[in-house]
C-alpha cells in the first residue's frame, strides 16, 4: 500500500500508523481523529472499545458548507465539535492528529475544541 504513495502522502501514513500505535479511545476518553483536504474539514469522536462513531462534524454539513479549509474555519469546527461533546456529556479526549502536522488548521480545530471546554 504504501509503495503506489508519492513520498508527501507516504510519510504522512508512516506516522499516521506511528500515532496510532500508542492512541486507543475508550468510552470515558474516546479518540477525536481529524482529517483534512485542500477543500474540507472532517472531524469524528470514535469509541475504539465498541467501534463506534459519538460524534461528527464536516465542512460538508449545510449548516458548515460555506466553510472552507482554513484556520479560520477550522477554528469554527472545533468549536461545534465540542459543543456535540457536551451534549453527549463527553469531556475528555484523546487528540489524533491522523499524521498531520500540528501546525494551523489542524492546530485550529484543537484550540477550537479547547475553547469549547474539552480536555485534551
Amino acid at each position: 500500500m504504501l509503495k503506489k504513495l508519492n513520498d508527501k502522502d507516504r510519510k504522512r501514513l508512516k506516522r499516521k500508523f506511528h500515532i496510532r500505535k500508542r492512541i486507543h479511545g475508550t468510552a470515558e476518553r474516546p479518540r477525536m481523529t481529524v482529517s483534512r483536504s485542500n477543500s474540507n474539514l472532517s472531524v469524528q469522536v470514535i469509541d475504539d472499545d465498541a467501534g463506534t462513531t459519538l460524534a461528527a462534524v464536516t465542512t460538508l454539513e449545510k449548516d458548515l458548507a460555506a466553510l472552507k479549509a482554513n484556520i479560520a474555519s477550522g477554528t469554527k469546527v472545533g468549536e461545534e465539535i465540542g459543543k456535540r461533546l457536551k451534549e453527549k456529556n463527553i469531556n475528555s479526549v484523546v487528540f489524533d492528529r491522523n499524521g498531520y502536522l500540528y501546525h494551523g488548521v489542524v492546530k485550529a480545530i484543537a484550540d477550537g475544541a479547547r475553547s469549547a471546554g474539552i480536555d485534551f
